[in-house]
Order: structure tokens, then C-alpha cells, then sequence
């Protein structure tokens, strides 16, 4: 892998409710994403990994304190104002949103949506950016894009739905992507196909990602490293390989054993994880 492109150190986030006293989301966390690296962060619900992408983003709610350093591409995030923060989120880091159904406007069509993110950061025409849809579209994996351009959110399915979001994710070629359990809600076949074609996207365009996730077997044959937090921390950090077949931590061992167990009577899951031997 070539130089760092985020290094995050010593990051600890605080939430405290109204009223309430402080809950500590993450504890002191430290790692480094390479240029066009895929990075899996791998745990439980709870664990902090969305806490981690919001962080990165700076898109935490309010009554929140974040001690330590996030920089990415050589510039501190954590003293960047707001403005300048817009500039950069969409155009070099984008966000893969969980849910895509709440990700989109129910009352734009998609061509329009992903328009709009090149609007904000791109000086380019109305008929470029038209174009520019049509070709992002065919990227993700749309053999009739302009049919796709023109619906609504609702006149699609889910899988459709997921690879609309990727192609506002991808818009503006950004060197990083967050992906936030975005394939959690999809059947096995569709993750596949997904994770695939984010996949393409990386040998592409360099794209490194940080893909969030709860189960092993999607980090399988896709992630370089896999990061394993637990209780706002990381407990375990290495290659693909070694995380799935040789984890040492008690709570990576439970969480890959489980996955396992789980892929027992289904043979997709069971490639998926099988994949990375």
C-alpha cells in the first residue's frame, strides 16, 4: 500500500444526553488507512463502529466531545470549519449510507439526486452533468440508465436502491468512501453483487473505502485489513486472512466462530467466508 491517506489517533467520543451522564462511544482509538485501501471495521451493534464513521465525517450529533486527531490527506479535520468541511465531504470523502430508502428523497428522481452532488462541487454543465449520470449509473451496474435516471425511489428495489447511493457516493471520484452496514439489509446474492461492484470502483479509481460491517463473511476476498472494536475500542487489527482464520482475541474468535456456525446451511455466506483462503 502507498502512504497514508487518513490517520486517526488517540480518538475518544463522549455522548451526553440531556440530563444524563456522559456515555464514552469510543476509547482512544488509532489506525491509518492506505491510499486505495479497503479497511473493514468489524463488530457488534454497539460497538462504535458507526460512532467511528460519523467522527471521521464530523457529522456527530450535538453534546459531543471528540479528543484526538483525525487527519486525512494531510489536512486536520478537527480544526476545519464547517464551510470548509462542506467542500470536502462528497467531494473527497462520501458517505454510504445504511439505508437507502432514507438515504434518498422519495420526491426526486435519482438522475437528480446524483446531479445535485456534482452541482455542489464540480464546475461542470447541466448537459455534462447529465451525461455524467448516465455514465455513473452504467458503473454501478445499470444496463438501462436512462430509465433508472428518471424513477423515483420508491419505483426501485432495494439492490437498486443501494447502487443509486453508490453512485452519488462515487460522484466526484472521492479518495475515500465510508460505507456504513451497507449491504446489511440485502439478501446474500445481492451483496455479492454489490461488494463486486465496489470492488470495480476501487481498481478503477484507486478508491480507498472503510467499510463497516457486523459479519466476517462480507469483509471476506474484499477488505485488505480488518479492524475488530468492541466496547468503543479496537481489541484486534490485522490482514484479512489472519482476522478469519487465525483471529486471536477472544471476541474476534466468537464473532468469526458465530459466522460460521451461521453459513452452515447457507452456501453463499459460506463462499463468501471460504473466499478469502
Amino acid at each position: 500500500m502507498s502512504r497514508a491517506l487518513a490517520e486517526i489517533s488517540g480518538l475518544s467520543v463522549h455522548y451526553t444526553p440531556t440530563g444524563g451522564k456522559p456515555v464514552l462511544a469510543l476509547d482512544n482509538v488509532s489506525l491509518s488507512i492506505s491510499q486505495g485501501e479497503v479497511v473493514g471495521i468489524l463488530g457488534e451493534s454497539g460497538s462504535g463502529k458507526s460512532t467511528l464513521a460519523a467522527a471521521i465525517m464530523r457529522l456527530l450529533p450535538a453534546r459531543t466531545e471528540v479528543t484526538g486527531c483525525i487527519f486525512f490527506e494531510d489536512r486536520d479535520l478537527m480544526s476545519m470549519s464547517e464551510r470548509e468541511l462542506c467542500a470536502i465531504r462528497g467531494r473527497r470523502i462520501s458517505l454510504i449510507a445504511q439505508d437507502p430508502a432514507i438515504a434518498l428523497n422519495p420526491v426526486i428522481r435519482v438522475g437528480t439526486q446524483i446531479s445535485e452532488v456534482m452541482r455542489a462541487h464540480l464546475n461542470i454543465s447541466r448537459n455534462e452533468r447529465k451525461q455524467n449520470v448516465q455514465e455513473l449509473l452504467c458503473e454501478v451496474g445499470f444496463d438501462d440508465p436512462d430509465r433508472i435516471a428518471r424513477a423515483y425511489p420508491h419505483q426501485l428495489s432495494g439492490g437498486q436502491r443501494q447502487r443509486v447511493v453508490i453512485a452519488q457516493a462515487i460522484t466526484c471520484q472521492p479518495s475515500l468512501v465510508i460505507a456504513d452496514e451497507s449491504t446489511s439489509k440485502l439478501d446474500p446474492s445481492l451483496q455479492i453483487q454489490i461488494l463486486e461492484v465496489m470492488s470495480r470502483i476501487r481498481r478503477r479509481h484507486g478508491t480507498a473505502m472503510l467499510w463497516i460491517s457486523h459479519d466476517p463473511a462480507t469483509l471476506a476476498g474484499f477488505a485488505d485489513r480488518i479492524v475488530v472494536m468492541h466496547q468503543g475500542r479496537i481489541v484486534e487489527l490485522g490482514e484479512t486472512n489472519q482476522i478469519l482464520h487465525r483471529p486471536q482475541h477472544a471476541y474476534t474468535q466468537k464473532l468469526v466462530g458465530l459466522a460460521r456456525e451461521l453459513s452452515l446451511d447457507a452456501p453463499m455466506r459460506r463462499g463468501q467466508l471460504e473466499y478469502a483462503n
